[in-house]
């Protein structure tokens, strides 16, 4: 007789093992790897403005910038990453350190191929707080910063890969210029309108 009941309680813990697997399996896949994208590259773009103030001639320059990015957040979905963005851009005349939230998408489901497409979109505020003015205004504040794109990562599914990306980076600010003659403020609002071009690791 104990050895049927001692029989019967194995078969049940068994029964219930088999039962507990699946919920098992779905509560590892529900777990978030951490993802990072770190990415340095460079921000084209042309500025016009007059030669003087009231002047009807514009001069036309061609600019590149520095910029550093750098994102850190979680893989919600097999395909979508969401977290948190922090950079340095130096434009001319201008420090500025963007900070927001941002999404990586990937196009295809991940799996033995070494290249893979991902759309990205960051979206964020531009700090001021590393900025020292040498060009005789000062900026007082930031302002809204886009920053939507597209990328190619290249290396395995799980493994470090390298990362090159295209975007579009808007960045609004205001700024304070010296007074002259018969001024009593000065104030500017500018926009940057950049290409962005980066390379960078992912991992």
């Amino acid at each position: 007789m104990k050895l049927y009941y001692t029989l019967s309680w194995l078969l049940l813990l068994s029964g219930l093992a088999k039962a507990q697997q699946p919920v098992a399996e779905r509560t590892q896949k529900r777990t978030y790897p951490f993802v990072n994208y770190t990415e340095v590259g460079g921000l084209f773009g042309r500025v016009i403005y007059p030669t003087f103030a009231g002047s009807p001639n514009e001069v036309v320059e061609n600019r590149l910038s520095l910029t550093l990015q750098t994102f850190n957040g979680v893989q919600v979905r097999p395909r979508l990453a969401v977290g948190g963005v922090v950079g340095i851009d130096w434009y001319t005349g201008a420090l500025l350190m963007p900070v927001g939230a941002g999404v990586r998408y990937d196009l295809a489901r991940p799996n033995q191929k070494n290249v893979n497409v991902f759309l990205s979109a960051d979206v964020g505020y531009g700090l001021t707080w590393l900025n020292k003015s040498t060009t005789g205004y000062d900026l007082t504040r930031g302002g809204l910063m886009l920053n939507p794109g597209v990328g190619l990562r290249f290396g395995k599914p799980g493994n470090g890969a390298f990362v090159l990306s295209v975007s579009y980076k808007r960045q609004s600010v205001e700024s304070t210029k010296p007074l002259q003659s018969n001024d009593i403020r000065r104030d500017e609002s500018r926009v940057y309108n950049r290409l962005a071009v980066r390379l960078g690791v992912s991992f």
